[in-house]
């Protein structure tokens, strides 16, 4: 009877011991990266957007200035499964400047689900690794493309409506950056996208 309870009791030790790390490996272990923030820079300067809570994409661009002239600098978290994504975003607070100067060969604009380089036609989303691994390692190559990896600017923007896509953006953007450059240094502000004025009607035969 001692040898039956035994051998029970030894049994339901396997089976615990067994659950157990059974257990432990369906717990994912969180990978937390940060993109676009300096290595000086502490992480209680960071100000979650939120940008689930705006109706629309000026109203986010707005929170996005405040927080930037409030000494802060805005961020948006993005989280699966197994990794916390924090994305920080450098946009400068325009009440402290009349301007800034920036090369358009040392950018890339997202608007909506396109992609543009100021001398080219727009390409889609999927085209962005691509498009991105052709500035970073152009090294002033080519004088149409960025001058270093350094100097490269990505510019978000959306329609005033609509931007539920842009944490998939910022996902795939993200993950093409650190795959091509192995960093995490990217430099993306948010942006409002301003149509170019047509061009003005040609002149008439005669007219002056």
């Amino acid at each position: 009877m001692r040898t039956n309870t035994k051998i029970s009791i030894l049994i339901l030790l396997i089976l615990t011991i067994i659950g157990c790390q059974n257990s432990a490996k369906k717990v994912p272990m969180l990978i937390k990266k940060d993109f676009g923030k300096w290595e000086k820079e502490n992480d209680s300067l960071g100000v979650e957007l939120g940008h689930a809570g705006f109706d629309n994409w000026i109203d986010l661009l707005n929170r996005t200035g405040s927080i930037a002239c409030n000494d802060s600098i805005p961020k948006i978290t993005l989280k699966t499964d197994n990794q916390i994504k924090t994305v920080y975003f450098r946009n400068p607070c325009w009440e402290n400047f009349a301007c800034i100067l920036i090369k358009e060969k040392n950018t890339i604009k997202i608007h909506n689900d396109s992609i543009g380089k100021y001398h080219e036609d727009l390409y889609p989303l999927d085209s962005l690794t691509s498009i991105l691994r052709r500035d970073i390692k152009n090294n002033g190559k080519n004088p149409m493309l960025s001058d270093s990896p350094e100097k490269l600017l990505i510019y978000i923007s959306y329609d005033k409506n609509g931007f539920e896509n842009l944490p998939n953006t910022l996902n795939k953007l993200t993950q093409s950056y650190e795959l091509i450059t192995n960093k995490t240094d990217i430099n993306i502000w948010l942006d409002e996208k301003l149509d170019t004025p047509p061009p003005p009607p040609p002149k008439e035969l005669g007219e002056i």
